[in-house]
C-alpha cells in the first residue's frame, strides 16, 4: 500500500463525494469527526481513536489542498512560532502562550 497524500486524499474526495465549494463545510465535518474522535479517547478505543483521528486529519488536508498549503510545511512553520514562544503549563498534558506586549 503506498502513502496517501493531500492530492490523493482530495482526489478521492472529490470523486466519491463532489467538490467541496466552502471550505467549511470540510471543518463542519471535521468537528463532528473530532467529537466521534473524543468518544473513542474516552472509551480508550485504540482502534477508533486511528480511524476517527485519521478521518479528522483527512478532511483538514482536504482545507489545505483547497488553499494551496501543504500540511507538514504548515506544521514545520508552526512549531518554528511555538518554539519561540514561552509557555505556562496547565498541568494537564496542555498550555498556553504568554502574549507579550
Amino acid at each position: 500500500m503506498s502513502d496517501e497524500t493531500q492530492k490523493s486524499i482530495t482526489a478521492w474526495a472529490e470523486t466519491t463525494f463532489g467538490p467541496a465549494t466552502d471550505p467549511s463545510v470540510l471543518v463542519t465535518r471535521a468537528a463532528t469527526e473530532l467529537e466521534e474522535l473524543f468518544e473513542a479517547v474516552q472509551e480508550q478505543n485504540r482502534t477508533e481513536i486511528g480511524k476517527e483521528t485519521a478521518d479528522v486529519v483527512i478532511l483538514l488536508m482536504r482545507v489545505l489542498e483547497q488553499h494551496g498549503l501543504v500540511l507538514s510545511e504548515e506544521i514545520t512553520k508552526k512549531m518554528a512560532e511555538n518554539r519561540a514562544r514561552t509557555w505556562t503549563a496547565k498541568g494537564d498534558g496542555t498550555g498556553k502562550h504568554i502574549k507579550l506586549p
